[in-house]
């Protein structure tokens, strides 16, 4: 059988199985909490996209940078006035050498942060985007469903088989 997180077989080193636990929105906002990299999937002008960005988490919402007119910013601007452009992003912290991890699944409209009020509230928690350049742009996503799971192994034979 193959994992869904790692395409590997399962029952992997030592005769460990997988063991897949749905994770409940508490502790995917914990996971997720510390910031990082995720990836943003939406439907762009050319397809399906999906980015990796730095991302932070300030009062519930993803926020992540971009520059001004760049793609990102004009794909998710919809030109009508309170239309909500809904997205997904993704954060993931993998082990492979134990194939073990989670995975966090954040859907939900996102939101140019355009006062200056808003901009200043979420300054201190972006971080500097990798790739560097010019990113003045705030985004936020405002999660409407959020999902996780993880996967851990447990000794063939062990509780619960």
């Amino acid at each position: 059988m193959t994992d869904d997180m790692t395409g590997e077989t399962s029952g992997g080193a030592g005769g460990d199985a997988p063991v897949p636990e749905a994770l409940d929105e508490a502790e995917c906002l914990r996971l997720i909490s510390p910031g990082g990299v995720g990836r943003l999937g939406y439907a762009g002008r050319y397809g399906p996209t999906v980015l990796p960005v730095n991302y932070g988490v300030h009062e519930g919402a993803i926020v992540f940078r971009t520059a001004h007119d760049s793609p990102t910013d004009e794909d998710l601007r919809t030109g009508i006035a309170d239309a909500e452009y809904i997205v997904a992003f993704e954060i993931d912290d993998l082990h492979p050498a134990t194939r073990e991890g989670w995975s966090v699944l954040v859907q939900g409209p996102v939101q140019h942060v355009e006062s200056e009020e808003e901009r200043a509230s979420v300054l201190d928690v972006v971080l500097e985007p990798w790739a560097g350049g010019v990113r003045e742009l705030f985004l936020r996503i405002r999660p409407t469903r959020i999902t996780g799971r993880r996967i851990s192994r447990r000794p063939a034979g062990g509780p619960g088989r």
